[in-house]
């Protein structure tokens, strides 16, 4: 039997009473049975020559009658008590299903409905991105992210936050251009500085000395300066190899690759024409640098998902 718990006050105050009644019959009982055995027990004379001259040495013999009558009794009230201690009613958590109570004003076409709407991102080329994107998922699993775990075995760990400040510096060119463009102006200083600061003291940005006075690396782009004077997202777009993105956010990158090669800090724009594993590098780096992998949300809506996730947080980029 299941231990339940009691159902209301009145059925744990009759079974408080059953066990004391139990428990009284219980000692009337030995009582009985112990007065039985001092009144039908003979004495026994056992080796008188040992004791003192006068004295009787008096064993009582308890009749296995009165014993067997007295243990049945016992048996029968510890059965009771047991009994009374579990319930055999049946087990309220048998069938929960019975106690549930559904509301019949709830409509589930409207929950539905309102839970795809909160998901819903402008996708009209949803099929084409659905190839892009299982193309990407390949591409990552099969050569690119070997490339990048062979890149990180080989190469030592001071070296590769040296190859990533230097990178993150030249990045700071058109981050900075932004900022201005969108009148940030405390946003500009603090990233001016920064590229000034990490550029000489840091040995042309292979070591990041800005962030240890509490000047961090903000990120700006175009697309993000395009939709802070309202230029609408447009159509979400998957790109190859470059990962979800919209007509705005491409467009911005477009305008933010020329305003670097233009710019041309320390000559690496010019250099990486004639030296493409510089721009190979950066392109490693900065997969190494991102630990999103396809297929970690273990999930078949995985798709709608980034999709989402990119659109709310450029929001929250040009809102900041």
């Amino acid at each position: 039997m299941v231990n339940r718990p009691l159902k209301n006050v009145g059925e744990a105050a009759e079974t408080r009473r059953y066990v004391s009644n139990s428990l009284r019959l219980v000692k009337t009982a030995r009582k009985r049975s112990l007065r039985a055995v001092n009144e039908h027990s003979e004495p026994v004379f056992n080796a008188p020559f040992l004791l003192p001259r006068g004295a009787t040495q008096v064993v009582f013999q308890q009749p296995a009658k009165a014993s067997r009558s007295a243990l049945l009794l016992t048996l029968l009230l510890a059965s009771g008590l047991a009994q009374a201690q579990h319930a055999v009613d049946e087990d309220g958590f048998k069938q929960p299903l019975q106690h549930l109570h559904f509301n019949p004003g709830l409509d589930q076409r409207e929950f539905e409905r309102s839970s795809l709407d909160a998901l819903q991102v402008y996708d009209p080329l949803e099929s084409w991105n659905r190839r892009v994107y299982h193309f990407n998922y390949r591409f990552d699993q099969w050569l690119f992210l070997p490339i990048v775990n062979g890149y990180r075995t080989v190469t030592p760990n001071l070296v590769q936050s040296g190859v990533s400040n230097f990178f993150n510096n030249l990045g700071d060119v058109p981050n900075l251009l932004n900022s201005l463009l969108q009148l940030k102006a405390k946003r500009s200083l603090q990233t001016g500085a920064r590229l000034l600061l990490n550029t000489t003291v840091g040995v042309a940005g292979l070591w990041d000395p800005a962030t240890r006075i509490n000047l961090p690396k903000q990120r700006e782009d175009f697309g993000q300066t395009l939709g802070f004077y309202g230029a609408p997202a447009g159509p979400y777009l998957m790109l190859p190899l470059l990962g979800p993105s919209n007509l705005r956010d491409s467009g911005g990158l477009v305008v933010d690759f020329s305003a670097k090669s233009q710019i041309n800090l320390l000559n690496v724009a010019a250099a990486s024409v004639s030296h493409p594993e510089i721009s190979l590098l950066e392109v490693v780096d900065q997969r190494s640098t991102v630990n999103f992998r396809y297929g970690q949300l273990n999930s078949p809506f995985e798709y709608e998902k980034i999709r989402f996730v990119y659109h709310e947080s450029r929001k929250l980029l040009i809102a900041e």
